[in-house]
């Protein structure tokens, strides 16, 4: 499963068991670390040599490296400094693994960014007790990071996520031909129902919109507040049919939201625009072509009447397809 596929729909509270990655040239240590961490709940996995250790880390990107000082070719400070300048495992805590206890090689370690020293032989409690700190000060890490990322009113992921996410996914289309559509939502009329019922009411509006896009959304996917009243939806493995079934539930939910401001309902629609990687040939297809034909889309359904969905492609035309 890769990184990508890990990301939720939408910010979860939900804890999955978070993973441990041992790099040690000695078999005997791999087994007495699958024994001594077999009550702690974790996914521990195991690399026998410095690069395999070095690639399992970039693949898994694990919660927490145990990483060996003494190993042939290339050492655990070795490891650990590149480990430390690759962007996609900068972040991991590592604990070095020694049969010595030498003050030096504990300097030099924390120097270049672990969080722990183990000395071998292990005992039992101190390992355990070890590990659980690190993994306990990245889990809240990982939490920080998160909220970071997560739009206080709505609770979707924020811009910056969605800023980032895009990116990735692209790049992903690109490089592997997986088909990801862009879903850009537009409440209609917002600046009338702020003006005419109140801010609160609107931060109502926003929250229940918010609402629906979550719950419409797979734990692959990822529902974004692009920003105002504007949302964004990351639709991953998803063809340009399978995004116009999602908008037009979104678009009905959002009719039918039924809010009610001084005893009276209040009329909420969304405009929504959608563009497909799969319409583009991979030599135009960019972030910003993404976004330009999905905000072309929705400026069509604005212009079209509002409360309806279009779909952007390259070249420029669009299908329009209005409430029954």
């Amino acid at each position: 499963m890769s990184q990508e596929d890990k990301k939720p729909g939408a910010p979860s509270a939900t804890h999955k068991a978070q993973s441990v990655l041992a790099i040690d040239d000695t078999q005997d240590i791999h087994d007495l670390l699958r024994l001594r961490l077999r009550a702690e709940g974790i996914e521990l996995f195991h690399a026998h040599s410095a690069a395999d250790g070095i690639a399992q880390a970039k693949q898994l990107v694990p919660d927490l490296i145990l990483l060996d000082i003494d190993m042939p070719k290339m050492n655990g400070f070795d490891v650990c400094r590149e480990l430390k300048t690759e962007g996609t495992t900068a972040a991991i805590p590592v604990i070095f693994l020694s049969a010595a206890s030498d003050v030096d090689d504990k300097v030099a370690g924390f120097d270049l960014g672990a969080v722990d020293f183990i000395t071998k032989p292990f005992n039992t409690a101190e390992l355990r007790a070890r590990v659980r700190a690190a993994l306990r000060t990245k889990r809240f890490q990982d939490m920080l990071a998160q909220r970071a990322q997560i739009d206080g009113l709505t609770g979707l992921w924020n811009r910056g996520y969605f800023n980032q996410r895009l990116q990735d996914e692209v790049a992903a289309a690109r490089r592997y031909g997986r088909e990801v559509t862009l879903v850009l939502v537009d409440l209609d009329h917002f600046k009338k129902i702020n003006d005419g019922h109140g801010h609160p009411f609107g931060d109502r509006v926003l929250m229940a919109t918010g609402e629906v896009l979550a719950s419409s959304v797979r734990a692959t996917d990822a529902a974004c507040r692009y920003g105002g009243e504007e949302f964004g939806l990351i639709l991953t493995e998803t063809p340009a049919t399978g995004a116009l079934t999602c908008a037009q539930r979104i678009r009905e939910q959002v009719e039918a939201l039924g809010l009610m401001s001084k005893g009276k309902p209040v009329p909420v629609t969304a405009s929504i625009g959608y563009a497909s990687t799969g319409n583009f040939p991979k030599e135009q297809l960019t972030v910003q072509t993404l976004l330009d034909a999905a905000d072309g889309a929705l400026y069509a359904a604005k212009q079209g009447g509002r409360n309806r969905i279009c779909e952007g492609e390259p070249p420029a035309r669009s299908a329009s397809i209005t409430p029954e």
